[in-house]
């Protein structure tokens, strides 16, 4: 079994609920997980609130912002273990392949 693994969040907007998921597991999860998020059709913006709750958590917000799931897809992206979808929209949609996990 690998000794890290990389999770991606997917949702719609990737706005809110997969970006809380970025952050948490990233602040909880480390050293075992890198978490990510991103959006089928982004929103371009990371929500007040969402970013306002991770504040009240003492997590860090440094780094979050809405992505293009498309920028997981390519050679150069990380390799994930794990993608989770977080909202019915984005789970009902064809994901980006970026070929298999490393292990």
């Amino acid at each position: 079994m690998p000794a890290h693994y990389n999770v991606l969040f997917l949702c719609t907007g990737n706005s809110a609920r997969s970006i809380l998921a970025e952050g948490i597991l990233n602040a909880k999860g480390k050293p075992l997980f890198t978490a990510y998020s991103a959006g089928s059709h982004p929103s371009g913006v990371v929500r007040p609130e969402a970013l306002k709750l991770i504040e009240l958590a003492r997590l860090p917000t440094d780094g979050l912002r809405s992505k293009n799931w498309g920028e997981f897809a390519g050679p150069t992206a990380p390799k994930m273990n794990f993608v989770f979808t977080v909202c019915d929209n984005a789970a009902k949609e064809i994901c980006p392949i970026s070929g298999p996990a490393s292990p």
